[in-house]
């Protein structure tokens, strides 16, 4: 009797379990992201921006939302690390872009890095989400200037869901639209890349 209570107990308490990546050139404000999301939906503070160093691996972020958790993984964005991305494709059940909009001299190799990410098989399918960050600095290329320049490569998306958004990570506006867009497409998307249950 106590064997099936429990699993009963357990089927009713699970929780569908998510991973997303978060990637991008380095010096896009990946783990400043990571930081606002955590403490947006944690209800606690994040590492202090001037304390964030370069991401040399992998940080994680776990979030509770409905009744989904979802685990975050900010790899590094630096050339030489962009290769291990690969690695955690066929895990991921979603994609965040980070694009730094300060940056338009990088946004020719944010492109490229991009299509290179889009075009492998194992993220066919995966719901991308596009972050056009850094929208506090004065200066910043606009929404519409960024999709111009990946609007060459949008017909490689297929019919994924995937869509581009303005965000301040540093500033946190734009962030919890942002993960309740990804939210409802991982939900959407159980079909394709079916969540794990904990």
């Amino acid at each position: 009797m106590y064997t099936l209570l429990r699993g009963l107990y357990q089927h009713i308490t699970r929780k569908e379990e998510y991973y997303v990546l978060i990637i991008g050139l380095d010096n896009a404000g990946k783990t400043t992201l990571l930081e606002r999301i955590k403490s947006t939906f944690l209800g606690v503070a994040g590492l202090a921006p001037e304390k964030i160093a370069p991401t040399v691996g992998l940080n994680i972020g776990r979030v509770d939302i409905k009744s989904s958790r979802i685990n975050f993984w900010d790899l590094g964005g630096q050339r030489d690390l962009q290769s291990i991305w690969e690695r955690y494709y066929t895990e991921c059940h979603g994609i965040v872009f980070v694009v730094d909009s300060t940056d338009s001299k990088r946004l020719e190799e944010c492109k490229d890095t991009f299509e290179k990410m889009i075009t492998n098989e194992e993220v066919e399918g995966v719901p991308i989400l596009m972050l056009a960050n850094k929208q506090d600095v004065s200066g910043a290329l606009r929404v519409e200037e960024i999709k111009e320049v990946f609007n060459k490569i949008a017909v490689k998306l297929g019919a994924r869901d995937s869509r581009v958004l303005p965000v301040s990570a540093l500033k946190g506006e734009g962030v919890r639209d942002a993960v309740d867009w990804l939210v409802l497409r991982l939900h959407r998307n159980k079909n394709n890349r079916p969540p794990i249950y904990r």
